[in-house]
C-alpha cells in the first residue's frame, strides 16, 4: 500500500492509526488485538470479544458458547484488548486443574506471560510484605485459593476479572455455596467481569440471577422480586421479558452455527480388554479390604476419603504405582511409632500421583487429624505396618502386569485404525501415576516403538526433570538460542521442547495427568487412556489435548477395561454412556458438564461405591443410583427454556458471523500490512524486508541506548510458520518506533504524491484520478472524545484542491497512502477558508456520531436501572399480595371453625395480618419512594460522566500534489 519510505507526515499520521484507542464496537477498534494474537481466529470469537469489550457502562458479560468453542481464546483477545490499553490489572479464576492450561495459552496465543498464584508463590511474596495479587502480569488462581485469598483480592483495584467454569457461581444466592458468595463480594468493586461458561442455566432460572447478580446487581431487583416473576412457570410475556434483559449481558453461540469456519473431526473409541493375572487379583483383593476397614492408622482422619480415592486410583494403574504408595505409609506409620516427625501424607503421596495437590485444593476438609496416639494404638500401628509391608512384598513380586502386555496388542490395533484414518503414528498415554510411567517407559523400551537411542518414547510429567528431559530441553535451547521461542522461564521452555520432541521425532508420549495440562498437540490423533480418571472433565481436558481446533483427523481414544472387576467396568459404562466422553464429534455435552459441577463430587461418589460395594449386585445398584441422580440433574424442561431465553436463530448468527468474518480478515491484513510499511520505512538499511517479515541487522543510533535488549535477527508477523522472533505491535521495537513517529515535529512541506508508481505495483484507485495534476491543501486533526472515563481517538483527515474542491470520504486517506516525496517550504501555511469550514462540518459529524454512540450506552443503562427499580417495587406490591392472600386464607379457614376458642384464634391472627398489611402499605411508598431516589441519583451520575470532554490537536498541514 505504502512505498517503502515515508515522509514524516505519512510515518505520524499511520503510527496514529496503530495505535489509537477506538470505541465504536466496530472489528476495527479490535485491530490492535487481533494483529497481536497468534491465532486464527473464528468470526464467531471476535464477535463475542466485541460483545464484551463494547459498552463502556457495562459491568461485564456471560459468554456462554457451548463447549469446543473456544471461549477461552474469546476471553483471551478480551484480556489482549485491556492489555493494549494499558488496563494491566487482571485477575483469572478457573478451576485448579485448568490453571495451566490457562498460562500456556495467554503465552502461546496472545504474548503474554501469566503468572499462576498459589500457596507456595503466595506465602514467599507475602513474606515480604506485598499482596502478592499486586503483579505486573495476569494473575491465574483456582477458585478455592482466590476464595482463602479474599481480602487481598478485595484490596486490589482490577481493571479486569475472568472466571472461567462460572456455572460454580450460579447459586451464590443460597447461603450453601460459600465461594461463590465470597468471591462475589471479594469482586464486587471490579467494573468489569467476563464469566465463561457452557451452562449457565441447567435447573432453575434463579440460576440466572445467581451468575448475572455476580456481575452486575442492578440487572434485576432483590431475589424475592426475581423470584416473584420468573419463578415457578412465568408467562410468555415475563419470558420474553427476560431474553430482552438478557441479551445485554449474555451471549451464546452453538456449534452447529459456526460449522461453516470450525471444522469438526470425530472421536472413535477402541476398548482394550485384559484379565488380571492370580498374583494380581490376591494384591487387589488384600489391599481392598484393608481399604473397606473403618479403622485405619496409616490414613490420616481428616484426610481418609482424599487418600483412599488416590490408593484405589493407584490400585487400578500398576502394581509399580500401587507398591511405592504402600512402602511411603510403612514408613510414615513407622515414623508415628518411633515419636519422629512425619511429613504430611497428601504431599507424599503427591510426588506420584501428581494430580492430588489439585483434587486436594478442591476437595472438602474432612474431620481434622487428631494428635498424639494412645498406648492401645501402639499395637494396633505396628500390626498395620508389618500388613502394608506384606502387601508391598506382593506387589513388588509382580515383574509384569497383564494391562502392560495388553498396552502393546492396544497399541497395534489402534496404530492400523491411524493408518487408516491418514493420520501420522503418534500416541500420547495418560496414566495418573509417575511411577506407572517409568514402569511403561520399561515395558515399551523394550520394543520397536523405541526407536533409535531411544528417541520414539519421551516422558512429560509435572517435573520433567529427569536426564532425558533436560538433553532435549538443552538441545531446544541451542536450535533457538537468540530466538524469542526461548521465554526464559525453565518450565515452560522444557514443556515446549518435550512437546516439539514429540512432533519432529517420538512416536509415543507418555504423559501424567499434571503434566500434560496446558499443552496443544493436534498434531498427534491417539489418546490412550492407560489410567482411567474417574473425573468426566479431566477426561474430557485428556482428549481435548487432540481433539480441538486445528486437528485435521478422527480422533481415536482407547481405554483398558480390567474384565474381572464389577466396579471398573460400571465406570467405563458411566463415563461412555452417561457421559459420551469417547464417541461422536463433540464428546462431553453441555448439560453433563454442567451437572457435575468440578466433578471432584463425583470422584467421591464412584470412591464411596468401590469403598462400600463389595458384590457385583451392591455394586450395581451403587451405579444405577449414582446414574439416577445425576439423571435428575438434567432437565429437559429447563434446556427448552435456555434455548428460548439463551439462543438467538441460526440464519440470523450466521449473516452475523459471515460480515464478522470479512471484517475481521480485511481489519487484520490492513493492520498488518501497514505495520509492516511503516517499520521498513522506519528502519530503513537497518533491516532487509520480504513480504512475511525481515531481519533486523542493527538498532537505529537513536533507539541503541533505550532499546539494547531488543534482538538482532529474523522477525516474522504472528501467524508465521518460520521459527523467529513474533513482530507485534506491541513489540518493543514497534513500540519504540510508533511513539518516536507519533512525537515527532513535522516542518511545513508540500508533498508530491506518485500516483504511476502506486498504479504499478498495486493498480487503479479510481476515485483519485480526476485530481491527477492538481494541487490543494490537506490537515490532519488528532481529536481525543472522554466520557465514561473511557477515551476513543479519531483522526480527522480532510483535503481540499487549489479550485476550491473539498475531496469527499475516504479520498483524502487513499492520498495519504500513496508514495510521496517532501519538498519543505520555508513558512507555515495558511488553511484555506473552505477547507476550515469542512474541518468545523467534519469535526462536528465526528462529535456527534460519539454522542450519539455514548447516549445509547447511557439509555441502556437507564433502561437497565428502570427495570430494576421497577424489580424492586414489584417485590414490596408482592408482599402485600402474599399477606392478602394470608389474610383470604384465614377467613376461610375462620369460618369453618368448629369451636368458639378456635375461631377467636384465628381472628386473632386475622387482626394481627391486616395491621401488618396496614404498615406495609405505609412503608410501601416510603420504600418506593427511596427506590426511586436511588434510581436518580445513579442516573445523575450517569449524566454528568456522559459529558463529552474534548481535545484537539493539529498534526501536521500540507500542500499536495499528484503527479503520474
Amino acid at each position: 500500500m505504502l512505498g517503502k519510505t515515508l515522509t514524516p507526515q505519512q510515518s505520524q499520521y499511520y503510527a496514529w492509526l496503530l495505535t489509537r484507542h477506538i470505541a465504536d464496537g466496530t472489528v476495527e477498534s479490535l485491530a490492535t488485538t487481533l494483529v497481536d494474537s497468534q491465532v486464527d481466529l473464528n468470526p464467531h470469537q471476535v464477535d463475542a470479544a466485541l460483545f464484551a469489550c463494547q459498552n463502556p457502562l457495562s459491568r461485564g458479560v456471560i459468554l456462554a458458547d457451548e463447549v469446543g468453542l473456544g471461549k477461552t481464546i474469546e476471553a483471551g483477545l478480551v484480556i489482549l484488548q485491556h492489555w493494549a490499553e494499558r488496563k494491566r490489572k487482571i485477575l483469572i479464576i478457573t478451576p485448579a486443574n485448568l490453571r495451566k492450561q490457562w498460562h500456556q495459552e495467554l503465552q502461546d496465543k496472545f504474548g503474554l506471560q501469566g503468572v499462576i498464584l498459589e500457596a507456595k508463590s503466595y506465602n514467599t511474596i507475602k513474606k515480604q510484605g506485598k499482596n502478592p495479587f499486586r503483579q505486573e502480569a495476569p494473575i491465574i488462581c483456582s477458585y478455592q485459593f482466590a476464595k482463602s485469598k479474599a481480602n487481598d483480592l478485595k484490596a486490589v483495584d482490577w481493571d479486569l476479572a475472568v472466571l472461567d467454569e462460572a456455572h460454580r457461581l450460579r447459586n451464590v444466592y443460597k447461603k450453601s455455596n460459600v465461594i461463590a458468595k465470597t468471591l462475589k463480594e471479594a469482586l464486587n468493586h471490579i467494573h468489569s467481569k467476563v464469566l465463561l461458561t457452557a451452562t449457565p442455566l441447567q435447573n432453575s432460572l434463579l440460576e440466572l440471577y445467581g451468575l448475572v447478580s455476580m456481575i452486575d446487581e442492578r440487572v434485576f431487583g432483590d431475589l424475592d422480586s426475581f423470584r416473584s416473576q420468573f419463578g415457578g412457570k412465568p408467562s410468555e410475556q415475563n419470558l420474553k421479558n427476560l431474553h430482552k434483559r438478557l441479551q445485554a449481558v449474555c451471549k451464546r453461540t452453538l456449534r452447529r452455527q459456526v460449522k461453516a469456519y470450525v471444522p469438526y473431526t470425530a472421536r472413535l473409541a477402541i476398548v482394550q480388554e485384559f484379565t488380571p493375572s492370580d498374583e494380581e487379583r490376591l494384591l487387589s483383593t488384600l489391599v481392598a479390604d484393608y481399604l473397606r476397614r473403618p479403622n485405619l492408622q496409616a490414613l490420616p482422619e481428616g484426610q481418609r476419603q482424599l487418600i483412599s480415592l488416590v490408593l484405589w486410583k493407584l490400585l487400578a494403574s500398576s502394581s509399580r504405582a500401587i507398591a511405592g504408595a504402600l512402602d511411603t505409609m510403612s514408613k510414615r506409620l513407622q515414623g508415628v511409632l518411633n515419636d519422629a516427625t512425619t511429613q504430611d501424607l497428601v504431599e507424599t503421596l503427591d510426588e506420584d500421583y501428581e494430580s492430588l495437590d489439585e483434587t486436594a485444593e478442591e476437595w472438602e476438609n474432612e474431620n481434622g487429624e487428631t494428635s498424639g496416639i494412645t498406648p492401645d494404638q501402639y499395637q494396633a500401628i505396628a500390626d498395620e505396618i508389618e500388613e502394608l509391608n506384606h502387601f508391598k512384598i506382593l506387589a513388588q513380586n509382580i515383574r509384569e502386569d497383564a494391562k502392560g502386555k495388553a498396552l502393546f496388542n492396544a497399541l497395534d490395533k489402534a496404530f492400523a485404525e491411524l493408518k487408516r484414518l491418514g493420520a501420522a503414528q503418534k500416541a500420547i498415554i495418560f496414566t495418573e501415576s509417575k511411577r506407572t510411567q517409568e514402569y511403561l517407559l520399561e515395558c515399551l523400551s523394550k520394543s520397536v516403538y523405541s526407536g533409535e537411542n531411544g528417541d520414539g518414547i519421551v516422558l512429560f510429567n509435572g517435573t520433567n526433570s529427569g536426564h532425558k528431559a533436560q538433553t532435549i530441553y538443552k538441545k531446544w535451547l541451542k536450535k533457538y538460542e537468540g530466538s524469542d521461542k526461548i521465554t526464559g522461564s525453565k518450565t515452560a521452555d522444557t514443556r515446549a521442547a518435550l512437546v516439539e520432541h514429540f512432533k519432529e521425532q517420538a512416536t509415543i508420549m507418555i504423559a501424567t495427568e499434571a503434566g500434560a495440562e496446558g499443552i496443544n498437540l493436534q498434531f498427534c490423533s491417539l489418546v490412550i487412556n492407560y489410567d482411567l480418571p474417574w473425573n468426566p472433565q479431566r477426561i474430557e481436558q485428556r482428549i481435548g489435548r487432540c481433539h480441538r481446533y486445528g486437528q485435521k483427523h478422527d480422533v481415536v481414544v482407547v481405554n483398558f477395561l480390567n474384565k474381572s472387576n464389577e466396579a471398573d467396568a460400571r465406570v467405563y459404562e458411566l463415563l461412555s454412556q452417561k457421559f459420551k466422553l469417547f464417541e461422536g464429534v463433540f464428546g462431553v455435552s453441555d448439560e453433563v458438564l454442567g451437572a457435575i459441577g468440578s466433578g471432584i463430587d463425583i470422584e467421591r461418589r464412584i470412591a464411596d461405591i468401590y469403598r462400600h460395594c463389595r458384590e457385583p449386585n451392591d455394586i450395581k445398584a451403587g451405579f444405577e443410583a449414582l446414574q439416577q441422580e445425576l439423571s435428575s440433574e438434567i432437565n429437559a424442561a429447563m434446556l427448552q427454556t435456555r434455548q428460548a431465553l439463551l439462543e438467538n436463530f441460526d440464519e440470523e448468527v450466521q449473516e452475523k458471523l459471515k460480515i464478522r468474518a470479512a471484517d475481521s480478515e480485511h481489519t487484520r491484513n490492513k493492520y498488518e500490512n501497514l505495520l509492516l510499511n511503516f517499520t521498513q520505512s522506519a528502519l530503513g538499511e537497518h533491516a532487509t524486508f520480504d513480504e512475511h517479515g525481515f531481519t533486523l541487522h542493527r538498532l537505529p543510533e537513536n533507539l541503541s541506548n533505550d532499546f539494547s535488549h531488543i534482538q538482532v535477527g529474523r522477525y516474522e508477523l504472528p501467524r508465521q510458520s518460520g521459527d523467529a522472533y513474533l513482530y507485534r505491535i506491541s513489540h518493543p521495537l514497534a513500540q519504540a518506533l510508533l511513539e518516536q513517529a507519533k512525537s515527532c515535529h513535522c516542518p511545513p512541506a508540500k508533498l508530491m504524491f506518485d500516483y504511476g508508481e502506486y498504479q504499478k505495483q498495486h493498480g487503479r484507485i479510481s476515485t483519485l484520478e480526476p485530481y491527477i495534476g492538481q494541487r490543494g491543501q490537506l490537515v490532519v486533526k488528532l481529536i481525543t472524545i472522554h466520557a465514561f472515563d473511557n477515551q476513543e481517538q479519531h483522526l480527522l483527515i480532510t483535503a481540499i484542491t487549489d479550485d476550491g474542491e473539498i475531496l469527499q470520504e475516504s479520498d483524502p486517506e487513499k492520498l495519504l497512502g500513496l508514495p510521496a516525496i517532501q519538498i519543505l517550504i520555508p513558512q507555515p501555511l495558511q488553511i484555506q477558508t473552505a477547507l476550515s469550514q469542512d474541518i468545523t462540518v467534519r469535526r462536528q459529524a465526528m462529535l456527534n456520531e460519539a454522542q450519539q454512540r455514548n447516549l445509547d450506552y447511557f439509555e441502556q443503562e437507564v433502561q437497565k436501572l428502570e427495570d430494576w427499580a421497577d424489580d424492586l417495587k414489584h417485590g414490596l406490591e408482592q408482599e402485600i399480595k402474599e399477606t392478602d392472600r394470608q389474610i383470604k386464607e384465614i377467613r376461610r379457614t375462620a369460618a369453618t371453625a368448629a369451636t368458639l376458642e378456635e375461631k377467636l384464634a384465628w381472628q386473632k391472627k386475622q387482626r394481627e395480618l391486616e395491621s401488618k398489611r396496614t404498615k406495609q402499605r405505609r412503608e410501601l411508598f416510603d420504600r418506593q419512594d427511596n427506590i426511586e431516589n436511588q434510581r436518580n441519583e445513579l442516573i445523575e451520575e450517569l449524566e454528568q460522566s456522559l459529558q463529552q470532554k474534548v481535545e484537539e490537536e493539529e498534526m501536521f498541514v500540507i500542500e499536495w500534489e499528484i503527479i503520474r
